[in-house]
């Protein structure tokens, strides 16, 4: 079943990937001017509160704005805020903005060493006996993610970040996932899991994977 869910979203991501406008990032190096407060200026956001964007892939990042612009399955404090930043700005302001973003490159954090271990073998190789497929089936050894799928890269991201998106899906309250993937499978995953993995992310390096 698990495999089949994984095989849908990697049919949706195919999709969305040629749903939007092909971006430039030197057009969206300067409309980027208006995400750096929250995101920074390279996309390495310095406050764990807001996601970092340098590195994550056009595609999935146009789908989490346009899914933000109709308040579709990203309904939580921190997202809304953005609504009144990406109003007025049109789809191509937003391709080109998401294209240069994917042309930076992601920060890492100084994880806990025994934590991101435990974590490193659940990103790894899950866990058969509880239905937890590996992350690197979608997300690749690196965390680079899967760009035709529009998979995100997660390699650098704050563990913080990752934990509140992981605990959301968990609950229901973030239905962004293709096919509800990530849903049934934050849904086996216990708060330990949850932190592990997360510690794990942050300090994952992106480059060479």
């Amino acid at each position: 079943m698990m495999r089949a869910a994984i095989v849908a979203g990697m049919a949706f991501g195919l999709l969305a990937t040629g749903a939007f406008a092909s971006g430039d990032p030197e057009a969206g190096k300067l409309k980027a001017a208006v995400c750096s407060a929250c995101h920074g200026a390279d996309g390495n956001s310095v406050a764990p509160i807001w996601p970092k964007l340098a590195g994550q892939g056009a595609p999935y990042q146009m789908r989490q704005i346009m899914a933000i612009r109709s308040e579709h399955g990203r309904a939580n404090p921190e997202a809304a805020t953005m609504i009144p930043m990406i109003a007025n700005l049109s789809d191509q302001d937003l391709a080109d903005i998401s294209a240069f973003f994917a042309t930076q490159v992601s920060t890492v954090e100084a994880a806990d060493p025994d934590l991101a271990e435990t974590g490193r073998r659940l990103y790894q190789a899950g866990d058969a006996a509880r239905n937890i497929p590996s992350c690197t089936s979608c997300h690749g050894p690196g965390g680079r993610g899967n760009l035709l799928a529009a998979f995100p890269a997660l390699g650098g991201q704050f563990a913080a970040y990752s934990e509140k998106q992981l605990r959301a899906y968990r609950d229901g309250s973030r239905t962004t996932d293709p096919a509800g993937m990530m849903r049934a499978i934050a849904s086996r995953l216990t708060d330990a899991d949850i932190e592990a993995v997360s510690e794990y992310l942050s300090g994952l390096h992106q480059a060479g994977s």
